[in-house]
């Protein structure tokens, strides 16, 4: 079991929020990264692409694990690809420099959305590098049937608030930038506001968390114009991952909605499934006890086998 010893001041700092930036450069692309914690060594993907990371800071895993916090290429601090090209096996490639930064031959790797694609293309790639997977609210395809199950989903959840405006407008605005006769925006300032519109559905009762949280959540975005288009479908080398695998999914998850979870539990060798039942696409923010126990489970119950 990898692990990664931080001094005092510098678990002390970690903990406190103020994060020393680390980077690699590959290739003349600087790949930045942040180590907060102590314990075995997981390596975070945030979503997106072009999302800000910090959405998926998990403070109630960083008394437990060492968590390495990558800024994906294109977002947070991290450069841009001069060619376009984010394929899945190209963020995969990233993620292994950082593992080859901070000299760990092998660490857990919690992908979350789009950060679960590239966690299960790193299991196809480069299985010896992982002691396990967690793939949170992910799919094993990036394809049009991800986009029209989404666009149910989403009718689905403007029908459950039909009194909440938020839920109306979200609805419209996921219609109109899928109608046929849409025409992509290329544009930092609409790509924001389409993701500020359409967020209320990406949680299972949106007010609910607001009132909780005591804020309207908010997320940042990069935009790369150059971004290549990509299509994905790992659902035939699911076998092929030998490593075990937790899966995570919120019941009201609309953009990668519960049965791709399922379909990548029945695909892998070794996974476990947990639903959060009072949950959309952010189970580690609505509900973060059940969330953070999930995880550590998996990954201690995996310790204590190594052990046995």
């Amino acid at each position: 079991m990898n692990s990664i010893k931080l001094s005092p001041d510098q678990r002390a700092t970690a903990l406190a929020g103020d994060d020393g930036v680390r980077s690699v450069v590959v290739d003349g692309v600087r790949q930045v990264y942040r180590v907060v914690g102590e314990g075995p060594v997981c390596l975070v993907h945030s979503g997106g692409p072009g999302v800000d990371p910090q959405y998926l800071r998990i403070p109630a895993l960083e008394s437990r694990l060492t968590m390495v916090y990558v800024d994906p290429v294109g977002s947070g601090e991290s450069d841009l690809l001069p060619d376009g090209d984010y394929s899945l096996s190209r963020y995969a490639s990233f993620a292994r420099s950082v593992l080859d930064d901070l000299g760990v031959p092998k660490a857990y790797f919690l992908g979350h959305s789009h950060g679960g694609f590239v966690g299960l293309q790193f299991g196809i790639d480069s299985p010896d590098r992982l002691d396990g997977l967690i793939l949170y609210d992910t799919s094993p395809q990036w394809t049009q049937e991800l986009t029209h199950t989404a666009t149910k989903e989403m009718a689905a959840f403007a029908r459950r608030w039909p009194d909440r405006p938020e839920a109306a407008e979200a609805g419209r605005l996921w219609e109109a930038a899928h109608a046929p006769d849409s025409v992509d925006a290329n544009d930092l300032e609409s790509h924001q506001r389409f993701l500020t519109g359409i967020l209320p559905a990406y949680f299972a009762d949106y007010r609910k968390t607001v009132e909780r949280i005591g804020d309207a959540p908010t997320i940042g975005l990069t935009h790369d114009p150059n971004r290549l288009p990509v299509e994905w479908d790992v659902r035939d080398q699911l076998r092929t991952i030998d490593v075990p695998a937790l899966v995570i999914v919120g019941t009201y998850d609309f953009i990668c909605a519960p049965r791709f979870a399922y379909e990548i539990q029945a695909g892998l060798r070794n996974a476990r499934l947990v639903e959060l039942r009072d949950s959309g696409h952010f189970g580690h923010v609505e509900e973060p006890d059940e969330f953070a126990e999930a995880v550590v489970d998996f990954i201690y119950d995996i310790k204590a086998g190594e052990r046995a």
